[in-house]
């Protein structure tokens, strides 16, 4: 086999998916217990909600984006929907309004990338601030965390009921990647999302709607942050809208990077966000239990994001020339 013939068959997704399943193999032998039953569901349980959130990074990356909002718009909608149900808003309409809230943020961030030309890092980045500040204020949550009534209804299955014996969690976030993954392949919008992300120059000038479909792709993005949320607050009972300020942001854009796609746009599938939330999860799972601390693990992670940037760079350059060989 020749080298650029080996080059293709170890792509990055596939590098991946053997480095997961030569870390399981690796725990299974040297940790006790990490293969157990509960062990095995907890571990799915916490990279579902990860994964439902790559898949929604995944329809903004595609297009050459990146959604910094993402976690600030899934806890303060959530929480304000919960909170919503504590003082005697029916179930259904407090889902309504937690969702009408994030989807309106949603389209004022693609607003403001799309018609304002703001750089998505810079538009997120400060929409996520507003999202949790406005959050926090007496106006919306008032307060950090936001506990689920007890009466919450049939929604509390989404994050404690099983299916066949698998936690529902894990069967949303599932349901969810189908989806995408038949949005993108099968429809218009999705192949327009690829044609944009590719060049959307070219894209324009074949009568691409770009810029309302750079606004559809960070609505999508937020509507898929709101059930995150609802899943995150149904598993524990509660939501806490300090996870803003924690580093989940910055393991969601691991995932999406790690499993292969490229962050210049255009390029990636749901299978390369499902095999990087495999490898977090399996590597976040097998750190706890080693007892790693939370501070060293988010070194190890920040390593792997830095690499895993890197590699993209070289694979998926943003500029054709910049990609060329022999440039300095």
């Amino acid at each position: 086999m020749t080298s650029k013939g080996l080059f293709r068959l170890l792509n990055q997704e596939r590098i991946v998916f053997l480095l997961t399943i030569l870390l399981f193999a690796l725990f299974t032998t040297l940790l006790p217990g990490f293969l157990s039953a509960n062990n095995m569901l907890a571990l799915l349980r916490s990279v579902a909600v990860l994964g439902i959130l790559g898949v929604g990074m995944l329809v903004v990356v595609l297009g050459r984006g990146i959604d910094l909002s993402m976690v600030a718009t899934m806890a303060i909608s959530v929480a304000w929907a919960l909170q919503l149900v504590s003082t005697g808003t029916p179930l259904g309409t407090a889902l309504v309004m937690g969702l009408g809230f994030a989807l309106i943020m949603s389209l004022i961030t693609g607003l403001l990338i799309a018609y304002a030309d703001i750089p998505p890092l810079f538009a997120t980045l400060a929409m996520a601030t507003f999202i949790y500040g406005f959050g926090r204020s007496n106006l919306i949550t008032g307060t950090d965390v936001v506990y689920m009534p007890n009466d919450i209804g049939w929604i509390k299955s989404l994050g404690q009921g099983y299916f066949l014996g698998v936690p529902m969690p894990v069967v949303v976030a599932l349901i969810v990647a189908a989806l995408v993954w038949a949005f993108l392949r099968f429809t218009k919008p999705g192949r327009f999302i690829f044609a944009i992300g590719d060049n959307a120059a070219a894209a324009r000038i074949t009568a691409i709607p770009v810029r309302p479909m750079l606004v559809t792709q960070y609505v999508l993005s937020g509507g898929i942050a709101f059930l995150a949320g609802i899943i995150t607050a149904t598993s524990v009972a509660a939501m806490n809208t300090r996870v803003v300020n924690s580093n989940m942001i910055y393991d969601v854009i691991l995932v999406v990077v790690l499993g292969g796609v490229g962050l210049s746009g255009g390029r990636g599938n749901v299978r390369n966000v499902i095999v990087g939330t495999l490898l977090i999860g399996v590597l976040m799972n097998g750190m706890t239990i080693m007892d790693i601390q939370y501070t060293v693990q988010n070194v190890i992670k920040s390593l792997i994001l830095l690499l895993a940037i890197v590699a993209d760079s070289i694979l998926n350059p943003r500029d054709e020339q910049t990609g060329q060989q022999g440039d300095i």
